[in-house]
């Protein structure tokens, strides 16, 4: 069971460290970032207790994938993968949003439908609408980036009326959003899978907006298989979808969603294991690439320090 779970790497150059939820985030010397994905995993805004084996090599790997495969669309903060769990690249100054992009009703947004919700960051949708139904065209519903809590939804309007993004600078990412999602839709589709919604980050550099974070990756993506979506959607029944949304069932299971009272079930390294095989799967089924674990495991956080001390020294 080796994960790694924590890192506190001190590199040449170091400004200071973010700790996210899944990523450690290094800025040096205020022009580089080194983005550690750890195996961290988190649901309902907790991390759980234990790692998952292979967790952060799955999703910096997509996401560099597809960085490089969306990088004639828009200029975006990779350099370099000197580590099966890291990507350096570019220090931007990050807007306060993430770009969320809709092509199906399901989800946050299908259960404010339900409620009777008919305008979403200011999108108005048509009434008699069912769940996972396709939008005529795929829909932005931006929410602001909260450093504490959970994002909230915005409009746009609201977006540029606050002065949190300028007007010209928004629909460069808006722009942007769109044509990402259309790759990401094509790339799927050749996989079997349609992308149904993802969030997209942008910060700006030089006066230039850029690409950040991950791309595309089931953490920050849904996929629905292709095979049998109009059948189900017809039925009404549950679609099959590509995510780490089995994690979360498992917790529902076990009487867990981070409410007052409630305890964290036991993570054996059992279950962790067979959350790590799911997440190998998932990258096999979204890049089309056989899953090639990463060696030198006895020790990741060296391992991890070597390979970016030599990629630092040649930047």
């Amino acid at each position: 069971m080796n994960a790694l779970t924590n890192t506190e790497f001190n590199f040449k150059g170091q400004k200071s460290v973010y700790h996210g939820k899944v990523r450690d985030v290094y800025n040096i010397n205020d022009d580089l970032m080194v983005m550690v994905a750890t195996d961290r995993i988190s649901a309902f805004d907790v991390i759980l207790p234990k790692g998952i084996p292979y967790k952060g090599q799955v999703l910096n790997q997509i996401a560099a994938k597809f960085l490089d495969a969306t990088s004639d669309i828009c200029p975006n903060w990779k350099l370099a993968t000197p580590d099966p769990m890291v990507t350096v690249g570019l220090k931007c100054e990050g807007f306060r949003v993430e770009m969320i992009i809709r092509s199906i009703l399901t989800g946050s947004a299908w259960r404010e439908y339900k409620k009777g919700c008919r305008e979403i960051c200011g999108v108005k949708l048509p009434d008699g609408m069912r769940e996972n139904e396709r939008f005529p065209e795929p829909i932005i519903t931006p929410t602001t980036k909260a450093d504490e809590g959970h994002d909230m939804n915005i409009s746009r309007e609201e977006i540029i009326a606050q002065g949190i993004v300028s007007e010209e600078d928004y629909n460069v990412m808006e722009d942007y959003t769109r044509r990402l999602f259309a790759r990401g839709q094509e790339i799927a589709a050749k996989r079997g899978l349609i992308l149904v919604d993802t969030k997209y980050e942008f910060g700006k550099r030089d006066g230039k907006v850029y690409l950040i974070d991950e791309i595309h990756t089931p953490d920050s993506s849904r996929y629905f298989y292709a095979d049998g979506y109009e059948e189900k959607f017809e039925k009404g029944e549950t679609q099959r979808q590509l995510s780490k949304e089995f994690v979360r069932q498992w917790l529902i299971e076990h009487n867990f969603m981070n409410e007052p009272g409630q305890t964290m079930p036991e993570i054996t390294d059992d279950y962790a294991i067979s959350v790590s095989e799911r997440y190998i799967e998932l990258f096999e089924q979204i890049t089309g690439e056989k899953f090639s674990k990463a060696a030198d495991t006895d020790d990741i956080a060296a391992r991890i320090e070597k390979n970016v001390a030599d990629c630092l020294a040649s930047l």
